[in-house]
């Protein structure tokens, strides 16, 4: 996808759950978010931001291990998407994982079965994420835990882009669903 220079606030706040963080405050400071990528969906197929242009975008960066901010939003996601109807047809929602070595495609499957079928997951080596990462700003860090595991602290805003790529809004975690599914709503029409 194409980046947009934006204002957009970079304050970060800290959440429960897996550690994620949100951009919450004012805008600030003029940002690029999005661009280009190569990452494999749940059935192993490349997918680049090329592949996402025609139809808007929601996109949510996340782990399938994480105890509560990605089962929360992904929830929500397919709330709001079951609200949307047949309009949910015209939205790419995607799911990008941080969690490269744990998230293989299969993995990424299974875990995505217990959400709406319109979203879709995408992973790829850890230098492939750290590269989308990058692009989309999306803050994201292992940290270790007893007895050799760990979660992944990471942003928990969902971001919005229209059908030429270019990012439009976030969406907060947790927002309230009125708000989001108007911000989804506004985001089909255009």
């Amino acid at each position: 996808m194409r980046g947009l220079v934006l204002a957009l606030g970079l304050c970060v706040l800290p959440l429960a759950g897996c550690g994620a963080k949100d951009a919450t405050e004012t805008p600030k400071a003029s940002v690029q978010i999005g661009g280009p990528f190569n990452l494999v969906d749940q059935d192993g197929k490349p997918v680049t931001e090329k592949d996402l242009l025609g139809k808007p975008t929601a996109v949510f960066f996340g782990f399938t291990y994480c105890p509560e901010v990605c089962p929360t939003t992904l929830t929500d996601l397919t709330a709001w998407l079951k609200a949307l109807g047949p309009d949910a047809d015209k939205l790419n929602v995607v799911f990008v994982s941080v969690d490269p070595e744990r998230d293989t495609p299969q993995q990424l499957k299974l875990y995505l079965s217990n959400f709406d079928p319109h979203i879709r997951g995408l992973t790829g080596t850890p230098d492939e994420i750290a590269k989308t990462a990058k692009a989309y700003r999306v803050y994201y860090q292992k940290v270790p835990q007893d007895g050799g595991e760990y979660t992944i602290d990471h942003s928990s805003a969902i971001y919005l882009f229209d059908r030429k790529g270019t990012f439009v809004a976030p969406i907060g975690y947790q927002s309230p669903p009125d708000m989001a599914l108007a911000q989804l709503r506004r985001l089909i029409k255009g």
